[in-house]
C-alpha cells in the first residue's frame, strides 16, 4: 500500500510533526539535537532569512557542510522556501565544488567558517553567488556573509514558504560520476517522498518508534531520501554521523538503541572485519538496508547469520529519487538478488538495441518508469534525451527476472568485458574474489589485450597483516569461474577508490593500467 498521505509539501510535514511530536527528537549529531517544534521553527526562520536576500523559487542555494543537524535543517528550509538543494560534498576538491556552483549556478552558499577562504577565492568565478551564509560565523555588515545561526534564529515572514508546488524541481543532485563529469539530477518533492510513501513506509515500515543510524554522506539521495525526508514524514528519529567509521558504528549500534540501520555494502564488509569473532548483539536494531551498489550474496547471508538482523537489499539511483527496488524483510529472498519493484513503478528489461521485453530469465538493461523519475539532467538536453526515452529512464544496469519477479543486477553496459567477443560481468569475479582468505575489498576492470580486445582486472585489497598470494587467488577463480572470466592480472592496491554511495570508481582504476 502506498501512503499517499504523506506526498505533500515538506513546509505542511513540518507543521504538523511541530503539532504532534512537540519536544521529540527529530535529528541529532554528536554536538547538538533538535526537537520537532524547533525544527519547525528554525527552518521556518531560514526560509525568511533566503526571502530577505532575494532568494525566489527555482533559486539555487548549496549545501556545503558537513553532516550535522544544521545541514538537515538547512536542507528543508530551502525547500520550504520554493529554491533548489544543491548539496555539495563536503570532502569534495575545490575543483568539483567549483564544478557545482558553476554549473549549478547557485546564489547562495550555506557552509562553514572553515572555508570561507576557499569560497572566496572561487566566488569570482561564480557571478551567480549573491551571498554566503557560514555557520561559526557572526553576521557581519557586508551583504554577501551572513551567519547561519543568526538566521535560523532570525525573525519569521509570513509569506516565506513558497515550496508548494510538489513537481517542481527541489533538489539537484549530482550523479556519482563514477564514468566522467557528474550530472545535476533535477528531483521533485514528489518523487522524492513517493520513495518514502511507496517504499521505506510500507516495505521497511519506518514510522515514529523507529530510531535511525544514519552514517550515510547526506548530499547523495538515499541519505536524503530515507534519513531526512522519511523521518520527517514519519515523525522518526534519526542519529547523524558526521562520516562513516568502523568503529563508532560498532559501538553506537552495540548500544542497542536503534531500530533501523541504512547503509551501502562496503560497510557492513567492514563491520563484519572489524568485529573479528566478537558476537555483534545490536538490541533494539530490527533492520539493515543496502543500496548504492551491488551487495554479494556471501556477505548478506554472513552479516544476517553473524547479526542476526535482517538485511535487505535494493536498487537505487540518484535518478529514481534513490529506490527502484527492494526486498520486502520476512518474505522469500533470493540472496544476491535486490527484490522486486517498489510500488507504483512500471519496471522493464529489454534487449539493449531493440529495446524489446528480454525473454524470461534473459538478461537486458532495466528500464524504469514512475513518479519517482527525475525529470532530467540540469542544463543538458542532449544527455537528458539519451536516459529518458518515451517516459522511460535506462538505467544502463544490466538485470534479470527470476521466476518470482525478483531482479538480479549482473553488472553495468558501459563496464561489460568483452573478452573475445564473450561478455564478462565484473561484479561475478569480484563476488568470487571476495571469498578469498585475507581478501578485504576488490574490484574489476576491463584491460587492453592485444588479441582478444579485453581482459578482466583484479584489483585487491589485503586484510591487515596478510598479503593475499596472486597466483593462489587466480588459481580460486579457477576454481570457480569459466577460463574466460579468470583475472588476466591481479595487483594489489590500499585502498579500492569509491564514491559516497559505495560504488566502484571504475575510471580511476582503469588510470592506473595506462
Amino acid at each position: 500500500m502506498i501512503h499517499i498521505s504523506l506526498i505533500k509539501p515538506i513546509a505542511e510535514h513540518l507543521r504538523e510533526q511541530a503539532q504532534k511530536q512537540g519536544s521529540r527528537t527529530a535529528f541529532l549529531d554528536t554536538k547538538t539535537s533538535v526537537t520537532y517544534r524547533d525544527l519547525d521553527q528554525r527552518t521556518a526562520r531560514l526560509a525568511a532569512a533566503l526571502q530577505e536576500m532575494d532568494i525566489n523559487p527555482g533559486d539555487k542555494v548549496a549545501i556545503y557542510l558537513p553532516n550535522s543537524v544544521p545541514w538537515i535543517e538547512s536542507c528543508l528550509a530551502v525547500v520550504r522556501r520554493g529554491a533548489v538543494a544543491v548539496p555539495i560534498s563536503y570532502d569534495a576538491a575545490e575543483d568539483e565544488v567549483l564544478y557545482r556552483l558553476a554549473d549549478s549556478g547557485c546564489s547562495v552558499v550555506i557552509s562553514t567558517a572553515e572555508q570561507a577562504g576557499r569560497l572566496d577565492k572561487l566566488r569570482p568565478q561564480v557571478p551567480s553567488i549573491k551571498a554566503m551564509v557560514l555557520s561559526g560565523v557572526a553576521s557581519s555588515g557586508e551583504p554577501h556573509l551572513k551567519g547561519l545561526e543568526s538566521l535560523l534564529s532570525g525573525p519569521l515572514r509570513p509569506d516565506a514558504d513558497q515550496g508548494t508546488d510538489l513537481d517542481a524541481p527541489a533538489f539537484l543532485l549530482y550523479t556519482s560520476g563514477t564514468t566522467g563529469k557528474p550530472k545535476g539530477a533535477l528531483l521533485t518533492q514528489r518523487s522524492m517522498l513517493w520513495v518514502v510513501a511507496a517504499c521505506w513506509v510500507p516495505i521497511a515500515g519506518l514510522g515514529p518508534d523507529d530510531y535511525l543510524l544514519c552514517p550515510l554522506p547526506l548530499f547523495f539521495s538515499y541519505a536524503i531520501d530515507i534519513a531526512v525526508l522519511g523521518t520527517l514524514a514519519t515523525g522518526a528519529t534519526t542519529r547523524v554521523m558526521e562520516r562513516f567509521s568502523v568503529g563508532e558504528t560498532l559501538a553506537l549500534l552495540s548500544s542497542g538503541e536503534f531500530t533501523i540501520f541504512p547503509g551501502v555494502p562496503t560497510m557492513f564488509h567492514y563491520l563484519l572485519l572489524r568485529a573479528g569473532d566478537t558476537p555483534l548483539n545490536f538490541g533494539k536494531l530490527r533492520l539493515c538496508i543496502s543500496a548504492g551498489a551491488i551487495m554479494p550474496a556471501t556477505l548478506n547471508a554472513e552479516f544476517e547469520r553473524r547479526a542476526k538482523v535482517p538485511l535487505v537489499d535494493g536498487l537505487g539511483s540518484t535518478e529514481t529519487s534513490t529506490m527502484i527496488t527492494l526486498n520486502w524483510p520476512g518474505s522469500e529472498r533470493i540472496m544476491g538478488s535486490c527484490g522486486p519493484p517498489i510500488l507504483g513503478q512500471a519496471v522493464r528489461i529489454v534487449d539493449p538495441k531493440t529495446r524489446l521485453d528480454a525473454p524470461p530469465g534473459s538478461e537486458g538493461e532495466l528500464i524504469v518508469r514512475g513518479p519517482n523519475v527525475m525529470l532530467g539532467y540540469h542544463n543538458k538536453p542532449e544527455e537528458t534525451a539519451k536516459a529518458l526515452v518515451d517516459g522511460w529512464y535506462l538505467t544502463g544496469d544490466l538485470a534479470r527476472f527470476d521466476p518470482h519477479g525478483l531482479i538480479t543486477i549482473t553488472g553495468r553496459l558501459k563496464e561489460l568485458i568483452i573478452r573475445g567477443g564473450e561478455n564478462i560481468a565484473p561484479a561475478e569475479i569480484e563476488e568470487v574474489a571476495l571469498k578469498f582468505p585475507g581478501v578485504a575489498d576488490c574490484a574489476v576492470v576491463a584491460g587492453k589485450h592485444q588479441f582478444l580486445g579485453e581482459v578482466p582486472v583484479l584489483f585487491v585489497v589485503s586484510q591487515p597483516g596478510v598479503q593475499v598470494d596472486r597466483d593462489a587467488l587466480k588459481a580460486f577463480c579457477g576454481e570457480h569461474l569459466s577460463a574466460h572470466k579468470v583475472p588476466g592480472d591481479i595487483r594489489h592496491l590500499d585502498h579500492i577508490p569509491r564514491t559516497g554511495s559505495g560504488k566502484t570508481l571504475r575510471f580511476e582504476l582503469k588510470k592506473l593500467l595506462e
